[in-house]
């Protein structure tokens, strides 16, 4: 059986040569820096990416072209300066999401719990957007220490000791109509929030870090939404994809 390798900075600078990689996976992991000189082929990446060298080619600014052609929201998101383009976006990312509902809810229960390729379930998905909403738009907009509601799902590289501090359950098995309850909730508190922003309050600063154990840096209003709704249209380009293998099932 495979190694597994959780939570660990053992390989930071270290060599491979001439090793067997085949079949490996590297989830949530660091590697900026990170040069890789071998066999490439049927290979997948996914994630942040910046200053991404192939074979001396930096195609960094031809993969985000691409992605704004397929996913228009993401230029949209990009070029938000005014309170009006905010409340733009979640028009956008509202429309989104609801027509990703309606494709799920046509698929059989199960496929809502269904992981595709070990990626979060919708389920777990609209989870974690809660637990985004609780941490950049409750906590810190709205200054309220603990905000978070136990059905949210932490970021994976989260310490789980930290999310149970935070009342958060990530191992529970809720079913898809209490999490969509909660969900619905969240999305309607963004709405409030955004009918009441102004130009000026963007630029207002946020005392309150997300979550305990995030660094303790300054936040304008303005960042904070704009995480919410970065994280929003990320998931959702994830889910899409996920959907229609779901469907060919």
């Amino acid at each position: 059986m495979a190694a597994e390798y959780d939570r660990t900075d053992a390989f930071r600078g270290a060599s491979f040569t001439d090793a067997d990689l085949r079949g490996a996976r590297f989830r949530s992991c660091d590697m900026r820096g990170a040069k890789i000189d071998g066999w490439l082929v049927d290979v997948s990446v996914s994630g942040v990416i910046g200053n991404f060298v192939v074979n001396e080619v930096d195609v960094t600014e031809f993969v985000e072209a691409e992605l704004q052609r397929r996913y228009p929201e993401r230029a949209q998101l990009k070029s938000m300066k005014t309170a009006e383009d905010y409340r733009a976006m979640w028009d956008t990312i509202d429309r989104l999401w609801s027509d990703t509902l309606a494709r799920i809810e046509r698929l059989p229960e199960a496929a809502r719990y269904e992981r595709v390729d070990d990626e979060w379930s919708f389920v777990e998905t609209m989870r974690h957007l809660v637990f985004a909403t609780d941490a950049w738009a409750i906590r810190t907009v709205l200054d309220e220490p603990m905000p978070y509601h136990r059905l949210g799902l932490t970021h994976t590289s989260y310490p789980p000791d930290d999310a149970l501090a935070l009342g958060i359950d990530n191992a529970a098995k809720p079913s898809f109509a209490e999490v969509m309850e909660v969900r619905a909730d969240r999305v309607a508190l963004v709405r409030r929030i955004l009918d009441g922003l102004t130009d000026a309050e963007l630029d207002r600063m946020c005392t309150r870090n997300p979550a305990p154990g995030y660094p303790d840096e300054p936040h304008s209003v303005g960042t904070c939404l704009r995480v919410v709704m970065d994280e929003e249209c990320g998931h959702y380009r994830y889910m899409a994809r996920d959907i229609s293998v779901l469907e060919v099932r």
